[in-house]
């Protein structure tokens, strides 16, 4: 069977080798390339985008019950 300590040693040794080559110095470059180019982008974030949505359901909400009303007080005018 393999030692399961053999994973974690070689993944220890994977992050060391790519801590210490030009690939880490790319993935650091691409990151500033992606934020830039995401802000220059109207862009909101996943909280803002959940508040927003909550927001929207309540008035959902509210615009089904005030419909109701309508509709009962012109049932009643009637």
């Amino acid at each position: 069977m393999l030692n399961p300590n053999i994973f974690n040693d070689l993944s220890e040794k994977l992050h060391g080798v790519v801590n210490s080559s030009p690939a880490k110095d790319m993935e650091k470059n691409i990151r500033a390339l992606l934020a830039q180019g995401f802000s220059k982008l109207d862009l909101v974030t996943r909280e803002e985008f959940d508040v927003q949505a909550q927001v929207l359901a309540r008035a959902r909400e509210q615009l089904t019950a005030l419909e109701a009303r309508i509709t009962e007080l012109e049932a009643q005018r009637k």
